[in-house]
């Protein structure tokens, strides 16, 4: 099994998280995940969920033309983003669904698998 190492060019489903990371696609990655209709990255996120900023989201609001619904996962519980994010997605067309971040890999797995304009953006998890 091979680490990611910034970024994975498809979208793939997540098949285990947990122990600070995610597996997919034959590799693991420790830290947190953007899952992106233009491939997997590593998102280095550095506050609480409900602190992030747009800015932390910039690489999903770049990828709004292609995505209907964002799964924020963050994280063991279930936290409300911001104003100012609710706000970016709301302009940008998107919708974000926060969620535990078990909760939204499983519900991207299945949205991915469903052909859905999905992405993920998961914070991980001991």
């Amino acid at each position: 099994m091979t680490t990611l190492q910034g970024s994975y060019p498809y979208q793939a489903p997540i098949d285990a998280y947990g122990n600070g990371g995610f597996r997919f696609a034959d590799m693991s990655h420790k830290g947190s995940l953007l899952c992106l209709p233009s491939g997997i990255l590593a998102w280095s996120v550095a506050a609480a969920p409900d602190a992030l900023t747009p800015a932390d989201f910039a690489a999903v609001l770049a990828d709004a033309a292609t995505i209907d619904v964002l799964l924020f996962g963050t994280g063991v519980t279930h936290v409300m983003p911001g104003r100012k994010v609710r706000a970016a997605f709301a302009e940008a067309g998107v919708g974000i669904e926060p969620m535990t971040t078990g909760s939204a890999a499983r519900t991207y797995n299945i949205l991915l698998g469903e052909r859905r304009k999905v992405a993920a953006a998961l914070i991980a998890v001991e």
